[in-house]
C-alpha cells in the first residue's frame, strides 16, 4: 500500500480482539485478549498497522465491528455466502437456510453460559450502520493519526432471542438442535458506542433486530440462488 501511494486505510477489525472481557460493556480501552483464531490474527494485524503508522503520514481509522447483520433495504446487496463457507457462516445465514428448507433447523452450540437464557449474547449491528460508520471514519481520517472505534449498537441479544427474531420475520418456525459450547466461544459481548458517537458523529439507526432480519429475508428470498440471477423483489 505505501509503494502505491496509499494515503488512507479503514481496517476491518472486530470486537473478537477483546475475547472475553470481565466488564461490559466493552470500550476502545478494554485490554485485548483474543480467544480464538480470528480475534488473535485480526489483533496481529492492528500490530502490525500500528507499528507501521509510526513511521508513516498514512490515515488509518481501525473499525472494530461487532456482529454484522442485514442486507441493503433497497435491495442491491445480501449475504451469499459460497457453499463451503455456509457450515460456519453466521447465525442469520443459517436461520435464513432453514427457513428456505436448505437446511432442517439450525444448530445452537452452548445453553449453559452465565446468560440470562443460557446462551451467547452479541451485539447485533446492521450493515446499513456499517456502512455509515465506514463513510464518517473516511471522512474523520487524519494523516500521520490512527483512530480506533467500536462499531455496535451498545445492546446486547441472546441467540435464543435472535433465533426468536428471525422466526418472526421469516413466519417459518425454524427448529433448532442445541448442542454443547464451540470451543472458543464467549459468553457474552456488547460495546459502548460512545467514543463513536462523540467523535465520528455516528450512533447506530437501525436497532430492531426483527426488521433487519426482514429486511435480509427479503433478499434472501429474491436471490434464491445468491447472485446467480435475481427474481422479482418482494415485501
Amino acid at each position: 500500500m505505501a509503494a502505491h501511494g496509499v494515503k488512507t486505510l479503514i481496517y476491518s477489525s472486530t470486537c473478537a480482539t477483546y475475547g472475553e472481557p470481565e466488564k461490559m460493556p466493552i470500550t476502545e480501552e478494554t485490554p485485548q485478549a483474543p480467544i480464538n483464531p480470528y480475534g488473535k490474527a485480526k489483533k496481529m494485524a492492528e500490530e502490525i498497522i500500528l507499528d507501521f503508522s509510526k513511521n508513516s503520514k498514512i490515515a488509518v481509522m481501525i473499525l472494530r465491528y461487532f456482529n454484522v447483520i442485514g442486507s441493503d433495504p433497497e435491495g442491491r446487496l445480501g449475504e451469499a455466502p459460497t457453499p463451503e463457507l455456509r457450515e460456519h457462516g453466521r447465525i442469520s445465514g443459517a436461520c435464513f437456510d432453514a427457513a428456505r428448507g436448505i437446511i432442517s433447523g439450525i444448530k445452537v452450540k452452548g445453553t449453559d453460559y452465565k446468560t440470562h437464557d443460557g446462551t451467547c449474547i452479541r451485539d447485533y449491528i446492521d450493515v446499513t450502520d456499517l456502512v455509515d460508520a465506514h463513510v464518517k471514519a473516511l471522512e474523520k481520517a487524519t494523516p500521520g493519526r490512527v483512530g480506533i472505534y467500536n462499531v455496535g449498537t451498545g445492546k446486547g441479544r441472546s441467540v435464543k432471542e435472535f433465533v426468536e427474531a428471525c422466526r418472526k420475520a421469516t413466519g417459518v418456525d425454524i427448529k433448532v438442535e442445541y448442542l454443547p459450547r464451540r470451543p472458543g466461544d464467549y459468553a457474552e459481548v456488547f460495546s459502548n458506542p460512545t467514543k463513536s458517537k462523540n467523535e465520528l458523529n455516528w450512533t447506530a439507526q437501525h436497532t430492531d433486530l426483527q426488521e433487519s432480519l426482514r429486511v435480509a429475508w427479503r433478499w434472501q428470498k429474491s436471490h434464491r440462488n445468491g447472485y446467480g440471477n435475481a427474481l422479482v423483489m418482494s415485501s
